[in-house]
């Protein structure tokens, strides 16, 4: 008897992911967009909008990785580790991750050196790419993909013990905040390794998250999907439990950063690791949530649009911080703090729209696009168009 077997477990289509990564986009593209406001509009009257869509909209890397995490275990736990399933692993990774990622470190790299280092030497630009290939700091988003390399290479090892110990499986809740925690008080009080940000054991809780998740899907579902027929006065309880804990813990995260950053107020650093850490790994779960609300309720143009979001939402990620330089190059000659208001919420809007419609047509137009972008579906497979369809005349 197999894994699946043992835990009673079918594994079926998940569709509603794309829109949690849908979202995930969003909130990266909302952090991403607004990083210059917080700090030009401090004496706005607009300032408490920006620092809240700063902050609140954290939650996009942790849930890219929490995502990917649960997506894995969900495919691969149940079935037996081949060296053949293993390498398959590694080429899909090598060939539509590394390879748009490392596409993208010289594109970015290339465009700074054309801005600010035309006069350095060949050796020490070379020398200089090499060393920020191969840590992701070629352009400050593609550290997501570093982290997402480093938890591409422990994978098959924690998928090993897992499935080796399936008991540890039901711990990998506390085991992944108790490693991510450790890391964090032991670099701040010994190592203090220099952006700690950048490396896997920042987010393993996520991780580890995901895989519980992936792994019990089946199980945990009925308790994780918000409807009438889930609906227990305990579930009912947990789910308010768990939305309240993460608006308070939301609100309680911007606060600290508006009286950091507008009242020069100094918190310790442990305070902001909990909160962000509070406020983005309830929020993981919320997401999830609030997906399976909207993929069985909204109406269809609102579902395949975001759909369709989430699908690109890679090729998104590695080229907007490109358009948002570009915008950034010609600010509106005003004084007004309105029309400054309205220019940095365009940062977004083109972040966003000019990202889209370059990867739509990348994708559509251009053979071997997978090498710039990675594998994005054309269109929705017939398979999802069967999964929302079927799922909209349920409207549980």
């Amino acid at each position: 008897m197999n894994n699946s077997q043992a835990l009673g477990l079918r594994r079926e289509r998940l569709p509603e992911l794309q829109l949690v990564r849908a979202c995930a986009i969003i909130g990266v593209l909302s952090v991403h967009s607004t990083s210059f406001a917080v700090s030009a509009m401090t004496s706005s009257q607009y300032f408490w909008t920006y620092n809240f869509l700063n902050i609140f909209m954290k939650f996009g890397t942790p849930t890219f990785i929490f995502l990917s995490s649960l997506v894995l275990f969900y495919n691969y736990y149940s079935e037996p580790i081949t060296l053949k399933r293993i390498s398959g692993f590694y080429k899909k990774r090598l060939l539509y991750i590394i390879v748009p990622y490392t596409v993208f470190s010289v594109f970015y790299f290339g465009l700074l050196h054309y801005l600010h280092y035309q006069g350095r030497p060949l050796g020490e630009t070379m020398e200089s790419f090499f060393t920020k290939l191969l840590t992701g700091k070629a352009y400050t988003h593609l550290y997501f993909v570093f982290i997402s390399i480093q938890f591409y290479l422990l994978f098959p090892l924690i998928l090993w013990l897992l499935k080796k110990m399936p008991r540890l499986a039901r711990w990998a809740v506390p085991i992944g905040l108790g490693i991510q925690w450790t890391f964090i008080l032991l670099n701040k009080y010994y190592w203090q390794v220099p952006n700690k940000g950048s490396w896997a054991l920042s987010y393993i809780a996520y991780f580890m998250l995901g895989a519980f998740v992936g792994i019990y899907y089946p199980k945990l579902k009925a308790w994780l999907t918000i409807c009438r027929t889930h609906a227990t006065p305990l579930r009912t309880a947990l789910w308010i439990i768990l939305w309240l804990g993460w608006i308070a813990a939301g609100l309680g995260h911007v606060y600290v950063y508006y009286n950091s950053r507008l009242y020069g107020t100094a918190y310790n650093s442990t305070l902001y690791e909990l909160m962000w850490n509070l406020h983005t790994y309830l929020g993981v779960i919320v997401l999830l949530q609030l997906a399976s609300l909207v993929y069985r309720g909204a109406k269809p143009r609102v579902t395949d649009g975001l759909m369709r979001l989430g699908a690109v939402s890679f090729g998104i990620y590695l080229i907007h911080p490109f358009f948002l330089l570009v915008y950034r190059q010609f600010p509106p000659e005003t004084g007004s703090s309105l029309m400054m208001y309205l220019w940095y919420a365009g940062g977004f809007a083109v972040a966003l729209m000019c990202s889209w419609i370059v990867v739509e047509i990348t994708v559509r137009w251009l053979p071997g696009s997978w090498v710039i972008f990675g594998r994005v579906p054309k269109s929705k497979s017939t398979g999802q168009q069967q999964d929302i369809a079927a799922s909209r005349s349920l409207r549980t």
